[in-house]
């Protein structure tokens, strides 16, 4: 019981860290955004960050998982529902236009990365290859089990759809991406042979 206390503070000062550096990463970017800054604004110590993060990379790392779960976890809201595979496609296409008309939206957090990570070995340019290729795998499984014939030209047509929508939200109306992303998945959905101009 008398660890209980400091185990808690030191669970809430790596939380407030990673909140910090969420907020700031995603909205300045990663690159932009120094190790004395993120200390500052968390209200931390330079020792309590290393004692949880090692180093900077370490703590974009962190980052990244946790917008990986955090869209995982919508993901699996919508397939937790039990409706047919073309009802969660679509499910899943109205949380990404609402991500998209959320204030402070500013584009997709791994798209972000990868442009400040262009190394295809870097940790954070894996990170954000694994999440996609997570992201296109449970998409096509969804739209095979739709009907898709087959279903790998829909699921990258889908991502591909996604990626657009999200480049282009925080550029222009957001009503209006969100709308046309949608009206994307939905053309998608009602053509179950298969993607029009793909190779056959």
């Amino acid at each position: 019981m008398g660890r209980s206390e400091p185990l808690s503070r030191t669970s809430e000062a790596r939380s407030r860290l990673l909140a910090t550096a969420t907020r700031i990463f995603y909205t300045e970017g990663i690159h932009s955004v120094g190790i004395d800054r993120i200390v500052t604004e968390a209200q931390v110590t330079r020792a309590t960050l290393y004692r949880h993060f090692p180093g900077k990379e370490e703590l974009v790392l962190s980052y990244l998982d946790g917008v990986d779960q955090a869209i995982r976890g919508q993901v699996n809201g919508a397939l937790a529902e039990g409706r047919p595979a073309g009802e969660n496609l679509l499910a899943i296409g109205r949380s990404i236009a609402g991500d998209i008309r959320s204030p402070g939206f500013r584009g997709c957090a791994f798209l972000n990365a990868a442009a400040e990570y262009p190394d295809p070995a870097h940790p954070a340019h894996q990170a954000v290859l694994a999440h996609r290729q997570w992201f296109l795998e449970t998409v096509t499984g969804l739209l095979e089990q739709a009907g898709h014939t087959p279903p790998e030209p829909a699921g990258r047509h889908f991502v591909m759809l996604r990626d657009g929508a999200m480049a282009a939200g925080c550029l222009f109306d957001p009503e209006l991406i969100g709308e046309t992303f949608l009206h994307g998945v939905e053309g998608l959905l009602r053509n179950p042979a298969g993607v029009a101009g793909s190779p056959a």
